[in-house]
């Protein structure tokens, strides 16, 4: 087996919070030593693809382009775009979500939204669980970025996309639409930018819930790290296995994955 193309997630596999995690920068050098395509496909819709460059680069890593991200809010833009262009939408979410959507032709309104868009933010706020709440029950369409319920930091976790939804769901009776991982949509963006098939694409993440099961129904090929959210215990949870398991992106390397044995 060959890998010719990379897909890896960000929070808890690159960095984690404000630091960077052991090897890191070592993969990415191996991959463009070796010529290899490779995204970093995030669930992350806070930054913008030029937020996640400039992240990189003061955590040492650089040489990556804007070109070199797919992130949950550009996903979400994209796949509204072709459902409804020029719809209206309640969003609440960071400024890397806020910009996908303006970039897509959409109007930010509080007036009769066609839908309300969730995404991860430091500044939700009661009321805005109670205008997200009125405007799905007067019939607007529920859309989260991502289904993640914590993302990982220094110290510990603390509550993502998902978790922000929670409320939204039990107060309206609806369950959201989620467009990040593990939705395939996500995964045929980034196979299909990579240009390789999936047999030959590896998929990295610290998720067994969106970036293995995505990459394992996708066909890829999945090696899930210790580094974020999962650990040894978290496998016996799940009914399905990464082909690889290890400690961080660091114990990855390409050239002896075609040699090793799968878990």
């Amino acid at each position: 087996m060959t890998i010719k193309g990379v897909l890896s997630d960000m929070d808890g596999v690159i960095y984690r919070g404000r630091q960077i995690i052991p090897g890191a920068q070592e993969f990415v050098k191996q991959m463009k030593e070796r010529g290899i395509p490779f995204l970093f496909l995030t669930n992350n819709s806070e930054k913008s693809a030029l937020d996640l460059q400039r992240k990189l680069e003061q955590l040492g890593i650089t040489g990556i382009e804007e070109d070199n991200f797919i992130t949950a809010a550009m996903a979400t833009a994209s796949f509204l775009k072709d459902q409804k262009p020029g719809a209206t939408i309640y969003a609440i979410g960071g400024a890397g979500l806020m910009n996908e959507l303006y970039r897509a032709g959409f109007s930010i309104s509080e007036t009769d939204p066609d839908y309300v868009v969730v995404g991860k933010t430091s500044n939700f706020s009661y009321d805005m669980i109670r205008k997200a709440v009125r405007f799905v029950n007067n019939g607007a369409k529920l859309i989260g970025t991502n289904p993640d319920i914590v993302d990982p930091v220094e110290d510990g976790f603390e509550p993502a996309c998902g978790a922000l939804l929670a409320p939204i769901e039990v107060a309206t009776g609806k369950k959201a639409f989620y467009i990040g991982k593990p939705n395939a949509l996500m995964m045929t963006i980034a196979k299909n930018t990579l240009g390789t098939r999936a047999e030959e694409t590896l998929m990295i993440g610290d998720r067994m819930d969106t970036d293995i099961i995505g990459g394992l129904e996708a066909g890829m090929k999945t090696a899930l790290v210790m580094s974020g959210v999962s650990d040894k215990d978290t496998l016996a949870h799940f009914p399905y296995r990464p082909n690889y398991v290890v400690e961080n992106i660091g114990h990855i390397d390409l050239d002896a994955l075609g040699k090793a044995k799968e878990e």
